[in-house]
């Protein structure tokens, strides 16, 4: 393990973090607060070992796997750590590790909460980071870093994979920087289209703001203690529900719009797979709850429907209703929603739509096989051969992110909840979705786990969001032998 380059890219990256906290500064001193001074005690610091990390470039520069899936980790820990420093300073927060989990709830883009009063946070410098944290996680730090910094060698695309959502993730241009820039803007480009949206809807400019940043992150943290449901604006859900939608969708795919390359849209087998898992999912709530719940009302059961579908399998969490209330077979498709989460390459969570698809495909090639043993053909997936290595390393991580879950499940049921909020709460972590059901549903929150309950539901949220292997590196032991 070559510590000196992981310690100089964490070093770019607290750094970074530094410079971007002089934003909710802008903010919390425009809007007239006084949290602008939680800021300053974590910005000094902070940059200060930023600096001293980076001050001095590794004399071996080439990035190898466990080098990039090791700096991923720190990094994310790290960034966790010191951003929960302004929550803390603040005495908002019961203590330390409350500060961490809601931290890490917003850089993973999970959106679960410790907070039982969120309106009483007020809307200045720390409701504004709480959500920046989404909007910068979303796309991933180290994304942003890449795009910004000059790169260190071509061997920083270990950087990009160990942190992209998705199984296969590649450059969408030949120049790693490049791909970085153009993913970012793209971000960027659809962000401000949402704000702009929700103003039109008659959604002040700041919630406007807060909430573009928890879609586009699809984080889910909003400044109002009944989410997007406290401004009983239709018009507002549905762009929200919308944009959700769109920030779940690989957002290679928004390079080929740009390059008016359609039929590769339009022809691609993931997309359409989310699409049509959203519309019977649809389908299915509406004609499940529009009678009981909505007295008839079809138009106000399809924009709920279409809304929490929307934010579930994107992983988003906002919510405009109690689907604790629901019947148990809508309850159930959220909760298998919660398991497939986004596309690959989204800023989606989840075990992501393109897996489940090879799979799918894997086990009906198998049937083929059994039925016509002399027949020879491989599966395929938007024309491409699957290979079997990319197969092998989905059934690893399917088996790993069910270990994870299970062992999580086990430890935090000590706290003594039910077994719908012990198994939800740890699937809500584990695919970064924010709200679970009954006592983490979405008028519930996560602050009555005990320390160690919120330290494991912290590791399982970095663990989600970075496909688990990055995490769980740390703590083997030939990870750390030295070898050039």
């Amino acid at each position: 393990m070559n510590i000196s380059l992981v310690l100089y890219v964490v070093g770019n990256v607290l750094f970074s973090e530094a410079v971007l906290m002089l934003l909710p500064v802008f903010v919390a001193l425009l809007m007239g607060t006084g949290d602008w001074i939680y800021f300053i005690y974590t910005i000094v610091p902070l940059a200060l070992v930023g600096f001293l990390l980076r001050l001095k470039k590794p004399k071996l520069s080439r990035m190898r796997t466990r080098e990039g899936l090791a700096a991923v980790a720190f990094s994310w820990i790290f960034l966790a750590a010191f951003g929960a420093l302004p929550f803390y300073f603040s005495g908002y927060f019961a203590g330390y590790v409350d500060c961490f989990f809601e931290t890490v709830s917003g850089f993973t883009t999970t959106g679960a909460t410790i907070l039982t009063d969120i309106e009483g946070f007020g809307n200045g410098g720390l409701m504004f980071w709480r959500s920046f944290t989404h909007w910068v996680g979303g796309m991933g730090i180290l994304v942003f870093v890449l795009a910004i910094l000059p790169n260190m060698d071509g061997s920083t695309v270990q950087l990009l994979r160990a942190e992209s959502p998705g199984p296969e993730p590649g450059k969408v241009v030949p120049r790693l920087k490049e791909t970085a820039r153009i993913l970012y803007l793209i971000y960027f480009g659809l962000t401000i289209l949402h704000i702009l949206c929700l103003l039109a809807t008659g959604m002040p400019l700041f919630d406007s703001v807060i909430h573009s940043m928890g879609s586009a992150g699809t984080g889910g943290f909003s400044n109002m203690n009944a989410s997007v449901g406290a401004y009983q604006n239709p018009a507002a859900e549905w762009v929200i529900a919308v944009f959700m939608l769109l920030f779940g969708v690989n957002f290679s795919l928004y390079y080929l719009l740009l390059k008016k390359q359609v039929k590769d849209v339009l022809k691609n087998e993931e997309l359409r797979l989310y699409l049509g898992i959203i519309v019977a999912a649809v389908v299915c709530i509406t004609l499940n709850v529009a009678g009981k719940y909505y007295e008839g009302s079809w138009p106000d059961a399809i924009r709920t429907a279409f809304f929490q579908v929307s934010s579930i399998i994107t992983t988003t969490g906002y919510s405009t209703a109690d689907f604790n209330l629901w019947p148990t077979f809508s309850k159930m498709i959220l909760v298998a929603l919660m398991i497939v989460g986004a596309s690959a390459g989204s800023t989606g969570g989840g075990i992501k739509i393109s897996r489940l698809l090879v799979l799918a495909k894997t086990v009906k090639a198998e049937f083929r096989r059994l039925i016509h043993p002399r027949m020879v053909r491989a599966p395929r997936m938007d024309g491409r051969i699957i290979e079997s290595s990319t197969v092998k390393g989905i059934l690893i991580f399917f088996f790993t992110y069910i270990m994870i879950a299970v062992s999580a499940m086990i430890v935090i049921s000590v706290d003594g909840y039910d077994f719908e909020t012990t198994v939800t709460a740890v699937l809500s972590a584990l695919g970064n979705i924010g709200p679970g059901l009954s006592a983490v549903g979405p008028m519930g929150n996560f602050s009555g786990f005990s320390v160690l309950s919120k330290l494991v539901l912290s590791f399982c949220m970095l663990a989600g969001r970075l496909e688990l292997f990055p995490m769980l590196i740390l703590f083997i032991p030939s990870t750390w032998k030295k070898s050039y």
